[in-house]
């Protein structure tokens, strides 16, 4: 785009292996990146790069990404319910480890360090920019830039999963059933969610939902 810049600077990664075995056009063992977009989050594909430090050997499995997406599940589920959180400083920890030849994996590490600490001050309601402190950390690599309930609404490209209209509906009636006390259909609406891959968190005032 006009008046922007695509990079600084250049690294070359590791040696590239594919589920065990070299990568490569002959074996037919590649991905590109728009078969894989389809299938993850682009967040998931980037954590499970940055989990490799750059200079190393990096075997990309789609069990990697899938335990990627599994953590930031973690990450967005903490910070779901929160009001936007305020703009900080990128902690100094995480900083400092990326100024250290771009160590990537233990920038995650202090990622995962500052989520200790927001969940910590969230159990005893008090919180005080430890929200602000864990998503600035994660912007800076790319991570937690999506709204949480738009995260957990994702589906797969091409997939036949319930839309989000249908989900939120089933929800409403299965509010009803309860509030009818007809408790067999709540049940069954419950389950039926679950066999699409919704999972249902029921809160004092509201039902959340997320997608497996």
């Amino acid at each position: 785009n006009p008046g922007t810049h695509f990079a600084k600077y250049w690294v070359h990664n590791g040696y590239l292996m594919s589920e065990g075995e070299k990568m490569s056009k002959s074996l037919g063992n590649f991905y590109t990146v728009r078969e894989l977009l389809g299938e993850f989050p682009g967040e998931a594909l980037r954590l499970a790069l940055l989990q490799t430090h750059y200079r190393r050997p990096l075997d990309f499995t789609k069990d990697g990404v899938r335990q990627a997406k599994a953590t930031l599940d973690r990450f967005y589920g903490a910070l779901r319910g929160c009001k936007a959180a305020p703009a900080a400083d990128v902690h100094p920890e995480v900083l400092a480890a990326l100024e250290d030849d771009l160590n990537t994996p233990l920038a995650v590490r202090r990622l995962h360090g500052l989520l200790d600490d927001f969940n910590d001050a969230s159990r005893r309601d008090a919180v005080d920019g430890e929200d602000g402190a864990l998503v600035s950390a994660g912007r800076i690599l790319g991570l937690l830039q999506h709204d949480p309930e738009d995260w957990f609404r994702w589906s797969p490209a091409n997939s036949d999963a319930m839309d989000d209209a249908e989900i939120d509906a089933l929800i409403v009636a299965r509010r009803a059933a309860r509030a009818d006390r007809n408790f067999a259909e709540a049940d069954r609406i419950r389950d039926a969610l679950v066999e699409a891959g919704v999972i249902l968190e029921d809160k004092p005032d509201e039902t959340i939902w997320r997608r497996k």
